[in-house]
Order: C-alpha cells, then sequence, then structure tokens
C-alpha cells in the first residue's frame, strides 16, 4: 500500500538547500485541529489520486531538474509499501526527505539502518503529557521519545518542528519541549496559518505576536543549537 493523495512538482522549501518534488501520502493517525491538509486524514480511496507506479513514471521525467523528494502526509509512515517505494525512488539518483509525527519508530528504525533516508523532518507537537490534546488521539508517547532519540543518535541531518498557536501551547510548554530535544542540531517554530483546517473552530483565536515568538525562541535556545521562527 502507498497511497498517494497529492504530488508538487516543484518546491525550493521543503527540502533544504534542494530543488524537490513532494509526494503527499494520503492517511494519518492524528486529528490535529491545526493540520492543514485535512484531506490528507483519511484513508478514504476517493481521495487517491495516484499511485506509485505512475509517481515512479512522473520522477523520470524530473531526473536532472531536481535534485530529492519530500515523502509527507498525512503520515508516510503508514504506508505499508514505503520502504519498496523509497527503493525506487533512490534507485532513479533522488535523496529522500521524510516528515514524520514520530509514531512509527520500528519503521524509521528500518528505514534510517538501511540508509533510506537522508534527511528527516519530525514533527513535535508538544510535551509528551500534552499530545493527546493537540492530536484528538490517543497517543503512545514512548513511541515519540523513542523516535527523537533514534533521529539525534542517526548519522543523518535532521529537523524537529512544531507549529504553534497561543490557545494550545504555552511559554511553559516550550521549556518542556526544549528538554525533550534538548542538544539536537536544528528547531523550527511555525506560526500556525490560518487557511484550510481540520477544526475551523481555530480560525478565530489569535496566536502569539511576534516579541512572543521572539521570547520563545529565546527559551528554545537553551536546549537546542539552532532556533528559527517560519
Amino acid at each position: 500500500m502507498f497511497l498517494i493523495g497529492g504530488i508538487q512538482k516543484t518546491s525550493l522549501i521543503d527540502y533544504p538547500k534542494k530543488i524537490a518534488s513532494i509526494v503527499f501520502t494520503q492517511g494519518c493517525n492524528f486529528r490535529c485541529g491545526y493540520c492543514h491538509n485535512p484531506e490528507l486524514l483519511s484513508f478514504d480511496s476517493n481521495n487517491v489520486r495516484y499511485d506509485i507506479p505512475d509517481f515512479l513514471s512522473f520522477l523520470k521525467t524530473r531526473i536532472g531538474k531536481i535534485d530529492g523528494v519530500v515523502i509527507t502526509g498525512g503520515e508516510p509512515t503508514l504506508q505499508s509499501d514505503l520502504y519498496n517505494s523509497i527503493k525506487e525512488i533512490k534507485s532513479l539518483g533522488f535523496s529522500v526527505k521524510l516528515d514524520t509525527n514520530g509514531s512509527n519508530p520500528q519503521y524509521l528504525e528500518q528505514l534510517i539502518s538501511e540508509n533510506l533516508i537522508d534527511y528527516i523532518a519530525m514533527d513535535i507537537k508538544a510535551p509528551l503529557e500534552k499530545y493527546k490534546l493537540i492530536t484528538n488521539v490517543e497517543v503512545d508517547t514512548k513511541n515519540i521519545q523513542s523516535s527523537i532519540t533514534m533521529i539525534m543518535n542517526s548519522q543523518i541531518d535532521y529537523e524537529f518542528r512544531t507549529t504553534v498557536l497561543k490557545s494550545l501551547l504555552s511559554f511553559q510548554d516550550f521549556e518542556e519541549i526544549g528538554k525533550l530535544v534538548c542538544n539536537a542540531e536544528r528547531y523550527y517554530i511555525q506560526k500556525f496559518v490560518c487557511s484550510k483546517i481540520y477544526d475551523n473552530n481555530l480560525k478565530d483565536k489569535n496566536n502569539y505576536s511576534n516579541s512572543e515568538f521572539k521570547e520563545i525562541c529565546n527559551i528554545l535556545q537553551k536546549y537546542v543549537k539552532t532556533v528559527q521562527l517560519r
């Protein structure tokens, strides 16, 4: 199974220092209210637009035009054929960036150990004790912790990132997140953008001011080597 809900031919911003194509996998095990790809959350086959042979055929037309492929979602590690699909992508000469929520460390371990991923971006939703509040599902936070540790101990490039909305995360929460990813290489704070989202009740919520975001960055810089605001 490798369900594809969409493709973006070219991106200059989603894979650091590379020109990339993006594949959006269909299906996610979280239900974050601020999710800006709500059409990708379910495993509804009506939302599947491509299969992997279609995508590989498309990639062959991008050889020499792009450097890598971003696999995002949804949650890509829910795709049972992700392993084989990445091998096919890499056989075409592309590097691979994987976006993940970290809920499937066993799958991540396999991909990392076999050198199938060149860059990982993992979403840190909240301090571990607030994961259910943000994701609206039960989460085994031991898996989240395992993924963080594994990624930080790997030899590949990575980043952690958090989408921020004032009503969901406090300054103290960022102290706890900082401790969670202490000594990480890179951490990005992503401002909540009010567009199409899973929970429309969040559309009217105020976010932090620019000065407050700077204060959040200062908190995190005590724990992480590089902190940036997106």
